[in-house]
C-alpha cells in the first residue's frame, strides 16, 4: 500500500514522525522527542494561493479541535506561494500557549506530483531519489534542480508516489515559523485527501478529485495503489465534463475496465451523485466535520 504519510519534508525538518504516534507506540519505543511532540498542541496550516487555512488542536488522550480560522491573503500576490507564507504571522497569532507542533500543508497549487512504476533494479531509497529527480527534470526542466523532492514508501512491487516542491518556499516556511512554533512536517494536500480516504477504500480503486481555486488534481488509486495523479487548470464546468474528462484519462492509462468510484474534495458544497456512469461522493470533512468551512478541508483532522 502506497502511504503518503511520509509527507515531503526538508530533512532539516524531519525531527518528528510524520505519522502520528500513539502514546504507548511513543513509550515503547522510548524516544523522548517523539513523546513531547506528542503532547504539544497541534496547529494545522494550510496554505493556497487565496487563503490560509488553520486548526487548532488541544492535545491529550482526546486531542479536541479548539480553535480555526480562515485567513484571506493578499489578491496582489495569489499567482505565487508568497501571499500564503507572509500570512503565516496571522496563522500564529492566535497561539495561546508556547510552541506548539505545526504541521503545514501545501495547496496543489505548490507542488509537482508523479507516479515511480515498481523496479526491482532500484535497491535502495537514493536509486529511487535519482529517478523521480530524473522524471521531473525531463518534464520540468533545469527549474527541478531547485525543488525539494520526496518518494513516499509503499510495499514491495507497489508503485511510489513522489512529490516536489521549491526549496525557497520551504525555506521560507521555515523562517516565518522559526521560534515561534515547532514546525513538525510540511505535507501535500493529496497526502491529507489520501489519509482521510484510505481506512474506508482499503485495498479497493477509485478517483480520488481535489479542487481547488483554478485548480484540480485527479489521481488514481487501483487496488490500494497509486496508478496515477495529474494537476491541471480548472474549467470553469469541470463538474458536468468530469465524465468525459475521466473516460479521457481512462484511456490514456490503457485501463481493461473503468474504474467508476470517485472521491472528491472540494471547498464549495458537493452532493454525492451518480452522473454519466460515475459514483461521486465527497470526502471533503472528516465524518466529525460537518458544518465546518469547507475551506479547512486540509488542515481538519
Amino acid at each position: 500500500m502506497n502511504n503518503l504519510d511520509s509527507s515531503i519534508e526538508a530533512t532539516e525538518l524531519a525531527r518528528a514522525p510524520a505519522a502520528p504516534l500513539s502514546p504507548a507506540a511513543a513509550k515503547q519505543s522510548g524516544d523522548k522527542s517523539a513523546l513531547r511532540i506528542l503532547w504539544r498542541d497541534h496547529l494545522r496550516i494550510g496554505l493556497e494561493p487565496q487563503w490560509v487555512a488553520v486548526a487548532g488542536y488541544r492535545r491529550g488522550l482526546r486531542p479536541r479541535l479548539v480553535h480555526e480560522n480562515v485567513i484571506p491573503c493578499d489578491t496582489a500576490e495569489q499567482a505565487t506561494w508568497r501571499a500564503a507564507v507572509d500570512a503565516l504571522p496571522d496563522a500564529l497569532a492566535g497561539i495561546r500557549r508556547s510552541r506548539p507542533a505545526v504541521t503545514v500543508v501545501l495547496s496543489n497549487h505548490f507542488v509537482r506530483y508523479a507516479v515511480l512504476p515498481w523496479s526491482a533494479a532500484l535497491k535502495t531509497e537514493a536509486e529511487w531519489l535519482a529517478l523521480a529527480r530524473h522524471r521531473f527534470s525531463s518534464v520540468h526542466g533545469p527549474i527541478a534542480e531547485k525543488w525539494t523532492i520526496r518518494v513516499a514508501p509503499a510495499a514491495r512491487e507497489r508503485s511510489r508516489i513522489t512529490s516536489a516542491m521549491d526549496t525557497t518556499l520551504l525555506d521560507a516556511i521555515k523562517d516565518k515559523i522559526n521560534g515561534k512554533a515547532y514546525l513538525v512536517s510540511v505535507q501535500p494536500y493529496v497526502m491529507a485527501a489520501y489519509n482521510r480516504l484510505q481506512p474506508t477504500l482499503g485495498h479497493a480503486s477509485c478517483w480520488l478529485v481535489i479542487e481547488e481555486p483554478d485548480r484540480l488534481t485527479l489521481g488514481l488509486i487501483q487496488a490500494g495503489t497509486w496508478r496515477a495523479i495529474r494537476s491541471r487548470r480548472k474549467h470553469e464546468a469541470w463538474r458536468m465534463t468530469l465524465p468525459r474528462l475521466l473516460d479521457r484519462e481512462s484511456a490514456l492509462l490503457g485501463l481493461e475496465a473503468p474504474c467508476t468510484e470517485v472521491a472528491v474534495c472540494t471547498y464549495v458544497p458537493f452532493d454525492d451523485e451518480m452522473q454519466g456512469g460515475y459514483r461521486l461522493r465527497d470526502v471533503t470533512l472528516p465524518p466529525h466535520g460537518a458544518g465546518h468551512d469547507c475551506r479547512l478541508a486540509m488542515v481538519l483532522e
